[in-house]
């Protein structure tokens, strides 16, 4: 009897101390002191995806690289000042777009309770809407993330970019916790979204010294890139999409890559190791296989600490 009063006191204090650290997360944070918080972001993201459909893709994107620099605490969000260049500015950020998503359902929020939902927390809750209102999986987000009052542009040359091998992408994911599976399964995110021809301009034109399109490659599609995307190419906007299915969550990402169909460097790279390649093989034959990796993933990534330390009552700058 001992024994067991012993064993359930340790639990108890190791529940105690788990949940009362001053970084936990817990997935009912906000249902005493601001209960319609996820339904408020909810219905911002619903709003822009009506006039938007780029917004999905926006806002699973712009939680990547929260999270990817300082940890998940919404400096991505803070704009530069005089003094200082803020992350959104820095340059593999220029494209994101979307943050008056965050900062409808942050006005919302602050008529609603004031002072209460972080928008570390709203970019967290964002994201998982966007890829649930798209047709992909739902998942309950731990909240409880504070938000940081630092952000630098030069620390986004951090991000793993496109032009990444698969040692650079293993490096990049696991310094910050993250597997080769997450890298594999986060990876899929790139079933939403859009790529500017200068994401993947190495891969279509003087790939190397004797190939200027990447073998990898399926021919046919390599050229429909050029066409979109010629060597000097003048067009602003111009690109291709991420998959077939851009604005639909699936695994078609997956099933295009096995078909030398993909848009980086990156994802090709995916096919370059023995075990990330197999788990994309079990991708592409199961979306559900996919989609539970990937909300596993998404909760994992989210739970990288920001240290933030306040709840900012404007998403864009400092209290």
């Amino acid at each position: 009897m001992a024994a067991i009063n012993l064993s359930s006191l340790l639990l108890g204090l190791f529940m105690l101390i788990l949940f009362n650290g001053s970084n936990a997360l817990s997935s009912n944070y906000y249902d005493q002191t601001c209960p319609m918080a996820e339904a408020t972001v909810t219905n911002a993201v619903e709003k822009a995806m009506f006039n938007d459909k780029t917004v999905p893709a926006a806002l699973l994107r712009m939680q990547f690289h929260d999270c990817f620099i300082r940890g998940c605490d919404g400096s991505v969000l803070l704009n530069s000042t005089r003094k200082n260049k803020a992350e959104k500015d820095g340059p593999p950020n220029i494209s994101l777009h979307a943050f008056y998503v965050i900062d409808n359902a942050k006005k919302a929020l602050e008529a609603m309770c004031p002072g209460i939902v972080s928008c570390a927390d709203i970019v967290a809750l964002a994201a998982r809407d966007a890829v649930h209102l798209s047709g992909g999986p739902s998942w309950v987000v731990p909240k409880g993330r504070k938000d940081g009052r630092i952000t630098k542009a030069s620390e986004t040359k951090q991000l793993p970019a496109p032009i990444f091998n698969i040692s650079q992408l293993q490096q990049s994911f696991s310094q910050r916790g993250l597997s080769i599976n997450d890298l594999v399964a986060l990876s899929g995110g790139h079933t939403l979204g859009f790529a500017h021809c200068s994401s993947f301009q190495n891969r279509i034109h003087n790939f190397a010294t004797t190939q200027d399109i990447d073998p990898s490659m399926q021919q046919s599609f390599a050229a429909s890139l050029k066409s979109v995307c010629p060597m000097h190419n003048k067009v602003r906007n111009a690109g291709a999409n991420l998959d077939s299915t851009p604005t639909v969550f699936d695994n078609r990402y997956y099933k295009l890559l096995l078909e030398g169909k993909s848009i980086f460097t990156s994802d090709q790279a995916l096919l370059t190791n023995p075990t990330t390649k197999t788990l994309v093989t079990k991708f592409a034959n199961s979306r559900d296989e996919f989609e539970k990796a990937f909300v596993e993933s998404m909760i994992k990534m989210s739970n990288i600490d920001g240290g933030g330390q306040e709840v900012r009552l404007n998403c864009r700058v400092v209290n």
